[in-house]
């Protein structure tokens, strides 16, 4: 029945319907979390005293054989126990996830030695031998020739692989047959131009060494300034072609004595003397006029008396044409007086006689003394004629005067 005054009737009273007060449910909760904690103490305990005891066992000098099943001692709980008994599966999952470690004995062990190792040095540097590339790049070797093909040779010259010389290759003229200008078993000289391959070939040349030796030949006459035999082979509008130890060399028309008419010199053989040697760029240049100039060179020497006339006067001395090449006669070695003009002395076209006191192949410069020539100082200023005439034996006289200021400098 309902009370007077309420219209919801009573609901049947359940002890399940009370709600615990918040104190106490914190209380449980606290408690709860001790009894934990309690738990997980008691367990590291037990596992550290299962560890203490397997410790103890393994680290005694001896080990008694593991009892059988009836031999176990109901006295003794950890007796045939294993150690994943005693670890127990949480122990073991967190050995697995664990990385591994070092025993300590593992750790303080001895570096091993190299006398340790079965080493054999001989058959270690014959393996280094066995497997070193044969022929870089830019090397010279020689080899044998152990095959043909159309299109080139294989030579043996030691590697894992023959070398490869293409057709083309094979020298610097043009080659039809491989077979008679190689036969098999020939020892050849080739440049290495490409290093081997993944099979262990190399590319080799012997039109490479021609052309480099060749060159090597050319830059050597030109340090060495020597005038060359030439045969011309062709022209075009700026000059002549021609031949040199197998190299294509090129005379330009003003270097040739007869340039007007540089067509009608193909088949000729002309001495020139080397312009520009360039074998990076390929470049030989030559020259007809500076042969001739260095063959004239060639014909003289300081001390020399030459006779030549005056080609032009310069403020600065007189040049005299000595046949092909020309010599500078200074103003100061002129005459040992004084002059107030150089054409009191001497006029253009006169013949001179002079001594050569000075050679410069390489500049083309020749230098030239009269004052030399005098017995005391103006004498060619007042009777030229006669030191002209008397100048052999003057020259004579000069050139022990010469000699005695060298040994004297030396």
């Amino acid at each position: 029945m309902s009370g007077p005054g309420s219209d919801s009737p009573k609901k049947p009273f359940s002890p399940g319907s009370l709600q615990k007060p918040l104190a106490i449910l914190a209380i449980n909760k606290k408690e709860e979390e001790e009894r934990r904690e309690r738990e997980a103490e008691q367990r590291r305990q037990a596992e550290a005293a299962a560890q203490q005891q397997v410790q103890a066992r393994l680290e005694s000098p001896q080990q008694p054989a593991r009892p059988g099943a009836g031999d176990v001692d109901a006295a003794d709980p950890m007796a045939g126990m294993t150690m994943a008994d005693l670890l127990g599966p949480a122990d073991q999952q967190r050995r697995r996830q664990a990385p591994p470690q070092q025993p300590q004995a593992q750790e303080q062990a001895k570096p091993r030695e190299v006398d340790d190792f079965d080493f054999d040095e001989e058959a270690f540097l014959a393996a280094l031998d066995e497997n070193e590339p044969i022929g870089a790049t830019g090397d010279v070797v020689t080899g044998k020739v152990i095959e043909h093909e159309s299109d080139g040779i294989y030579v043996d010259i030691g590697g894992k692989a023959p070398g490869f010389m293409p057709k083309g290759e094979c020298g610097l003229g043009v080659i039809t047959d491989l077979k008679n200008r190689f036969p098999k078993g020939m020892e050849v000289q080739v440049l290495v131009t490409r290093e081997q391959n993944a099979d262990g070939m190399v590319t080799i040349s012997c039109r490479a060494l021609a052309l480099r030796q060749a060159w090597e030949r050319v830059r050597q006459l030109e340090k060495d300034g020597k005038v060359v035999q030439v045969k011309i082979n062709g022209f075009n509008r700026g000059g002549c072609t021609c031949d040199l130890e197998g190299l294509r060399g090129f005379i330009p028309r003003s270097q040739l004595n007869e340039g007007e008419n540089h067509e009608a010199l193909v088949g000729k053989t002309l001495g020139a003397a080397f312009l520009e040697v360039n074998p990076d760029t390929r470049k030989l240049v030559l020259s007809e006029k500076k042969a001739a100039l260095a063959a004239r060179f060639s014909e003289l020497e300081v001390g020399q008396l030459v006779s030549g006339h005056v080609a032009s006067i310069k403020p600065y001395g007189f040049f005299v044409d000595l046949g092909g090449v020309s010599g500078l006669l200074h103003h100061s070695c002129v005459t040992g007086g004084t002059m107030r003009d150089l054409r009191e002395v001497f006029q253009q076209g006169d013949e001179v006689k002079a001594l050569v006191t000075e050679l410069d192949p390489g500049r083309g410069r020749i230098g030239l003394n009269t004052a030399m020539l005098e017995n005391q100082p103006g004498e060619l200023l007042v009777s030229k004629d006669a030191l002209m005439a008397e100048a052999q034996d003057r020259a004579n006289r000069a050139r022990n005067m010469m000699r005695i200021q060298e040994q004297n400098a030396g």
